[in-house]
């Protein structure tokens, strides 16, 4: 070995030695000192933090992967890439009543999806731009008349017409991120894409089938289900807090909804919904009203009443003005510890409306849901529930036959076959309001397939 090579060793090992005692002496000097002097910390690169997790990937082999038809031999994802997320699903029911009610019969239908979101900054718009469709179709058959209820035992069979075969372009929103924790939305507005109640199994098409227990049905004379709107609204941990929405009155599912632009008024939506930590485990407490400058009757259409209460209530005058206030809950009682989003827990609604011409007064709800508390099934939800519904003083007092406040119990279980297709046996104890009607024993199954 040469001696500049030897030299040059010789003067790193030193150097070595040096800032090793210099950093002992000064952290020797640090206790001596009662640590008046700053700790000396070896230099360190900062590390970047990890990246979030990607999409799921739509591959796989048959049984594991997300949706049935996979990634269209990597189409799917590249179409993703560039912004365009294509989803749909296909949901049956056989449902029927088997003990009480109106009639003893057993009806088969089903419905589409089609939802379409266009990620603007990936397509070269504005960031935070976001275009999001929702494309229904109804076919077949339905149980919803067969118990007597005033609220239809299974809502989504009411959507987007409750009757028929009808296909709907049922939500075009348009949304613009002003913020990471703000943002405003405009277009034809599906007011159920955008309600979700942690807990409840309100969740669409797969949780809970009674309307009673879907949303609060205070808001059925002023909300409409598909129409023309604008909102914004506040957002924490991606969670809706405060929002606000101005809607036209008018249900447009199956039309533009242009030719009767806000003709007979406006109706204003509101909620707070704050998210909170009892026990360490996660829950929300709302508040949330409505106020519609509309005029109604008592029994004028709306797309969450069944059709039989126009047989017995006859029409009062129309009124101008309708409103209602409610209040949610839900806290969970368990979270996965390997899966956060898979909880369990409690949940609870309360609601007032005007009594005229909104044919409820007052309505309550309970009930536990959630996964599956079932460790081994990890793909399956549950739902247990109980509802309340205080029909007006001014719609008993119009009725041609005795009319009384209804009561449903609805039991479930979702059961995941694969990631794409569940199975949800479904049984409802119902209390209809006909007062001659006798309780009535729903039983049903649903199955869909997300494609």
């Amino acid at each position: 070995m040469s001696r500049p090579t030897i030299a040059r060793i010789a003067i790193r090992w030193v150097l070595v030695l040096l800032v090793a005692t210099t950093l002992d002496s000064r952290c020797g000097a640090q206790s001596d000192a009662g640590n008046t002097e700053p700790p000396i910390v070896p230099l360190v690169t900062p590390q970047p933090p990890p990246s979030p997790p990607g999409p799921p990937p739509y591959g796989g082999p048959l049984l594991d992967r997300m949706k049935l038809t996979g990634d269209w031999g990597g189409s799917r994802s590249q179409l993703r890439d560039y912004g365009i997320t294509i989803d749909a699903s296909s949901t049956q029911y056989y449902q029927g009543d088997v003990a009480g009610g109106l009639n003893q019969a057993f009806e088969y239908g089903g419905r589409a999806d089609y939802l379409l979101n266009f990620n603007g900054e990936k397509l070269g718009l504005p960031k935070g731009f976001f275009i999001d469709l929702h494309g229904e179709t109804r076919y077949g058959e339905t149980a919803n008349n067969l118990p007597g209820t005033f609220l239809p035992t299974n809502l989504m069979m009411a959507f987007p017409l409750p009757n028929g075969t009808v296909t709907a372009l049922t939500g075009v929103k348009f949304t613009q991120f002003l913020s990471e924790n703000t943002m405003v939305f405009a277009g034809k507005i599906n007011v159920f894409d955008g309600f979700k109640q942690p807990l409840t199994g309100a969740i669409g098409i797969d949780g809970f089938m009674n309307t009673s227990l879907m949303f609060n049905p205070v808001y059925i004379r002023t909300v409409p289900y598909s129409t023309l709107g604008a909102g914004f609204a506040y957002l924490k941990n991606y969670e809706p807090v405060v929002s606000a929405l101005i809607l036209d009155t008018n249900n447009t599912p199956t039309v533009s909804g242009f030719d009767t632009f806000f003709n007979n008024g406006a109706t204003f939506l509101w909620q707070v919904n704050v998210p909170t930590r009892f026990w360490e485990l996660p829950g929300h407490q709302g508040l949330s009203g409505s106020y519609s400058s509309g005029s109604y009757s008592n029994i004028q259409g709306s797309p969450y009443l069944n059709p039989i209460s126009g047989t017995v209530v006859v029409p009062t005058s129309v009124d101008t003005g309708s409103w209602s206030f409610a209040y949610n809950y839900d806290q969970a009682f368990y979270v996965s510890p390997d899966n956060p989003q898979r909880m369990w827990g409690v949940f609870a609604n309360l609601g007032v409306a005007d009594g005229q011409p909104s044919p409820i007064r007052w309505f309550s709800s309970v009930g536990v849901a959630g996964a599956s508390p079932l460790t081994t099934r990890k793909l399956d939800t549950f739902g247990v529930g109980y509802s309340y519904l205080g029909l007006s003083d001014r719609l008993k007092g119009s009725a041609l036959i005795p009319i009384q406040n209804e009561q449903a119990i609805e039991l479930f279980y979702n059961i995941g076959i694969t990631r794409w297709f569940h199975v949800t046996p479904d049984i409802q104890i119902l209390d209809p309001f006909l007062q001659r009607t006798s309780t009535a024993l729903l039983v049903g199954m649903r199955a869909k397939i997300d494609f």
